[in-house]
């Protein structure tokens, strides 16, 4: 199986292209300068620069973009239209790096963690522009999307404890009452998913067990 991960340098990136190729997947890094991933392939190109003869060819794309500077958020829109474009109309699914904020917390789905009071006021222009990005994603019948959403206390340096529950749109808790997952477990979801799953077109989201 041939996968592509865009951003590949970033924390998720790195560990979700470790994951992949320690279970034999041909892995193709997709970074702006040099390549400090794992990875045995790698294509140099800003995210826009990014054509559809890129991606020609690869089972799965994941964007693992990032951003999180206010001049900068937009291109959560931006970068994954760009990405929908480049893959559209093809079978090379399209698995997105997501925000916990856009998950539900009702069962009507009305509600977000990012509505909540408790929700943090610096965190609320990311989770409003993920959002927007999700919700643009939701219209693209023409991509093989997956929207891949961590919990709620996503942890860069978090352990790998190698187990993890898979949830749908509304945010969930494990046994002890938490919504926290590491990268690492995450990274394992993320490829489990590439592997393995059936989601197409659906958000998902991942807890530690």
């Amino acid at each position: 199986m041939k996968i592509a991960v865009v951003a590949g340098n970033g924390k998720a990136g790195t560990l979700i292209i470790k994951e992949a190729v320690a279970r034999g997947l041909d892995v193709t890094a997709v970074v702006r300068g040099e390549n400090k991933t794992v990875a045995q392939n790698v294509i140099i190109k800003d995210i826009f620069d990014i054509t559809k003869t890129d991606l020609e060819g690869f089972d799965a794309v994941v964007d693992a973009f990032g951003a999180w500077t206010e001049d900068k958020l937009p291109q959560h829109s931006t970068t994954l239209a760009h990405l929908c474009d480049a893959v559209s109309g093809t079978n090379t699914r399209l698995i997105v790096v997501g925000g916990a904020g856009s998950l539900y917390v009702n069962p009507e789905h009305t509600v977000c963690v990012s509505d909540g009071s408790d929700f943090p006021d610096i965190f609320k222009p990311l989770a409003t522009a993920m959002a927007k990005a999700l919700g643009e994603l939701r219209e693209r019948n023409d991509v093989k999307w997956t929207y891949i959403s961590p919990a709620g206390d996503f942890q860069a340096d978090g352990e790998r404890t190698g187990e993890y529950i898979l949830a749908g749109e509304e945010l969930t808790l494990n046994e002890k009452g938490e919504s926290i997952i590491s990268y690492a477990d995450y990274a394992i979801a993320m490829v489990d998913e590439i592997v393995n799953g059936n989601h197409v077109q659906q958000r998902i989201s991942v807890v530690r067990k």
